[in-house]
This record gives structure tokens, sequence and C-alpha cells, in this order.
């Protein structure tokens, strides 16, 4: 009994070390604080930053919205949940939130939590618990404290208050050209309409205000790499390759274009 217990164990480490390699996964950074992030998680975790970028809301928000998102479905857009709950923040439709198609798009799940969030007055002097119950009235509000400091370090790094702090390795390589029209159209949903420019083949170029906007949209592209076929993003000095994720962000050997994020 000892003896399949210890190989078990064994197994199970080695499962968590190899895991990784095989499926990928992304970071989310804050000074030493590191959260680990399934590449669905970081995608929705970074569509989430966007729609708060679009909406001009604080950080604040997104660590309400990502406490909420983790207590609800671990950040992951289920098709199944508690009575008729859907999706990441597992809202009902027979409580208006939406239709099941609407609340299983992030994008639309996380607008309209975020339309509850700041009908909710001094949201952002309340503890992050406490107004993540304002919004979804759950049976158990003290639950979502347990997630708070998860949320404000993935908050800091997917809204671009720190720099190059999110990102992503997958399995196997990406290839072909980028998918520069999908891109747009999917950046304009998120963050709002954004200038991009395809400038070369097969670079394209988004403008960006600031630099957490930057950053901002850096980590949707990384985090979003896949399935827009993208490379490669380089933003403010920095580079990330999708052929050598797992080192992060490094210091980039191609001039950097003042106020633009460049992909290939």
């Amino acid at each position: 009994m000892l003896a399949a217990a210890a190989t078990a164990l064994v197994l199970y480490v080695v499962y968590q070390r190899v895991a990784p390699l095989i499926e990928g996964g992304c970071k989310a950074a804050n000074g030493s604080q590191v959260v680990s992030l399934s590449t669905g998680q970081a995608g929705i975790a970074a569509t989430i930053a966007g729609v708060a970028q679009r909406d001009a809301l604080p950080a604040r928000a997104v660590t309400i919205a990502y406490a909420a998102a983790m207590q609800e479905s671990k950040l992951q857009n289920l098709s199944y949940g508690d009575r008729d709950s859907l999706g990441v923040f597992q809202q009902r439709p027979s409580e208006g939130w939406g239709t099941p198609s609407e609340l299983e798009n992030p994008l639309y799940a996380t607008s309209k939590f975020f339309s509850a969030l700041v009908t909710v007055p001094g949201y952002q002097r309340m503890p992050v618990y406490q107004a993540a119950q304002a919004v979804q009235r759950s049976a158990d509000g003290d639950a979502y404290q347990q997630y708070q400091p998860m949320a404000a370090t993935m908050a800091s790094a997917f809204t671009g208050q720190d720099a190059h702090a999110v990102w992503c390795w997958y399995p196997g390589k990406i290839s072909g050209t980028a998918w520069h029209g999908g891109v747009a159209t999917e950046l304009s949903r998120t963050f709002g309409p954004h200038s991009t420019v395809v400038t070369g083949d097969p670079e394209m170029t988004v403008r960006v205000g600031s630099p957490p906007e930057g950053w901002t949209v850096a980590a949707w592209l990384v985090s979003h790499a896949p399935q827009y076929r993208i490379e490669s993003v380089r933003y403010a000095g920095y580079a990330w390759s999708a052929a050598d994720g797992r080192r992060g962000w490094v210091r980039s050997v191609s001039p950097a274009t003042p106020g633009t994020v460049q992909l290939d």
C-alpha cells in the first residue's frame, strides 16, 4: 500500500513538471509574486483587462473581477454551473444577465460584470470581496477573499502597471502568416477602436496611448498567440517569441517605434 502511494506521488510530481511542457502555460508577475495560469485562463484574464482598458476602469476593478472569476469558475468559461449559471462569472440567464450564448462569451460576460460593478457606491474603497459580492450576490460572499492577493498580482501584470509581466509558452510550433484581420477585429471588440497597420509581411503594428495600455495589449497578444498565429510580439524595447516563450520578455535587438506594439 505504501509502495503504491509512493509511486502515485512520484507520478504526480513528474506530471506537474512535465505537463506544462506538453500543454503550455502562462505566468503573471508582480515583483517576486508570480501566478501560474493555464493558457485559457490567461486569455480570459487578458480579455478582462482589455475590457477595463476600453471602459477606462481602474486596476482595482480588474482585481475585483479576477477574484470573482477565480471563485466562480477558476477563471474558465464554463458551459454549466449551479442551476442555470454559466460562463466565467457564473451569471444566470434567469436573473437577467443575458442569454446562455451571450454569457458563454467572456467579452460579453465581463462587460456585464463591470456594468454592475460601477453602480456599486464606493466599490474602489471597499474590500475586494465585498465589492465582488455586491455584484455576484453569492451564497458565500466571504469566499472571494481568498483570491484577493492572487487577483491583485494578476491585475498589476495584465493591466500593464508592471511592464513585461505576462508571458506564455505553447506546445508545438506556431507557424503561418499572422491573421491580421482577426487580430484587428478582436482588439477593437475588446479594447475599443485601435489603429492597426500592416507594415510589412508579416509585421503588424498596433498604436497605443500609454505604456500601461501597451503592455495590456501585449499581454492580450501573447495570451492569444495560437489563435491568431502570432510568432512574436515587441514593445518598448522588449520582445516575446513563441519559439522560446518560457524565457518571457527579453531585450529586443530591433529598435522600438514609440507608441506601438508590433507583432509577426
